[in-house]
């Protein structure tokens, strides 16, 4: 659901931006109480495994593809204020690198992937799972999560469309469409999110921020007689908070690799849902072309030759080398390389 140039007028693009952009900035404060030495370099690999998978765009309908937005995915993986820094990553880098998604029309983008996806999926999670704690309630807070996000966020476009858009619209019309083929597509979106959140519990629990529930704590007496509460993962006699994710990130970075390098050669060419709503509305001839629409990677390397997967190859490079730049410097920093940092919970005896 990559919005392009054109779609919009100044005064929305203008005010999304504007939005898009305070939001941003609270989350890179927010996020500094989700990431540290050990979880940072997990939020890249989030940033780059949502740029894979957006790349596989699948059948939803007689000629109408989806794909992954990954907000909701994000925030049960790395936490809300770090799935918001995720996508606009993964945004910022389709946008300046690909072509994908307008410039004028980034605010509009981030604000609808980013801030709503995540607000909503991340809402919708935590409502599940505030009276039910268990591995398979989290995988299924996951599916309703991320399904609901998608419909959620086309219904905010619809609206925005509604208030600033370059084409008159019905917007009953319209958000039927719209609500209608992006349930579709979150169905999609949330067996993708259902099975990779239930593919790193089984792996990693302690690496899912949305299943911070279901490791035990772990107490630590000093000499002093105060106690360090630290969570544990269960069947680890080591503390979360000294354990990295040691080859847990290599292997993650090489199905991002292996799912934009070669899975995105068999992906639907059919149009998202969004250009398939503006085709049939009558809205599409209002997308004007992408300034950057020239350069050699655009369109996934359509435009300059360049094969679809090694495209992918150099998008899940950027995506990862930018999103782990941003996650490393906004990290809180810990004490000594003790495993303990500034925000460890000490409980007088």
């Amino acid at each position: 659901m990559h919005v392009p140039d054109g779609f919009f007028n100044a005064a929305v693009s203008v005010s999304a931006g504007v939005v898009a952009a305070a939001g941003v900035a609270v989350c890179l404060r927010g996020a500094r109480r989700e990431l540290d030495d050990r979880t940072a370099p997990m939020a890249g690999l989030v940033a780059a495994f949502i740029f894979a998978v957006q790349m596989l765009n699948f059948p939803v309908a007689a000629g109408t593809s989806g794909h992954l937005l990954g907000g909701a995915l994000a925030a049960i993986l790395v936490g809300p204020y770090t799935a918001v820094l995720c996508v606009a990553v993964v945004l910022l880098v389709q946008a300046f690198f690909f072509a994908d998604g307008g410039l004028t029309a980034l605010g509009v983008n981030i604000t609808l992937m980013g801030l709503v996806a995540v607000l909503v999926g991340w809402g919708v999670f935590r409502l599940i799972t505030r009276s039910v704690r268990s591995r398979g309630a989290v995988v299924a807070a996951a599916f309703v999560a991320a399904l609901v996000s998608v419909p959620a966020s086309a219904l905010a476009f619809t609206l925005l469309f509604w208030a600033g858009g370059t084409a008159p619209i019905e917007i009953g019309t319209v958000a039927a469409a719209m609500g209608g083929v992006h349930l579709l597509i979150g169905v999609g979106e949330g067996l993708i999110t259902a099975v990779t959140v239930s593919t790193v519990l089984a792996i990693r629990p302690d690496l899912v921020y949305g299943a911070r529930e279901l490791v035990a704590p772990l107490v630590l007496r000093g000499a002093d007689g105060d106690v360090t509460v630290t969570p544990e993962t269960p069947g680890s006699s080591a503390p979360v908070a000294a354990r990295r994710p040691g080859w847990f990130l290599p292997a993650g970075v090489a199905v991002a690799a292996l799912l934009a390098g070669l899975v995105s050669f068999y992906a639907s060419s059919s149009p998202d849902g969004l250009e398939r709503v503006a085709e049939d509305k009558g809205f599409i001839g209002q997308a004007a072309d992408h300034a950057l629409g020239e350069q050699p990677l655009a369109d996934y390397g359509d435009v300059g030759g360049i094969p679809v997967g090694v495209a992918g190859l150099i998008g899940v490079g950027v995506t990862l080398a930018v999103g782990g730049g941003v996650f490393y410097a906004v990290r809180r920093r810990e004490e000594g390389g003790t495993g303990r940092d500034d925000r460890d919970e000490k409980v007088s005896v």
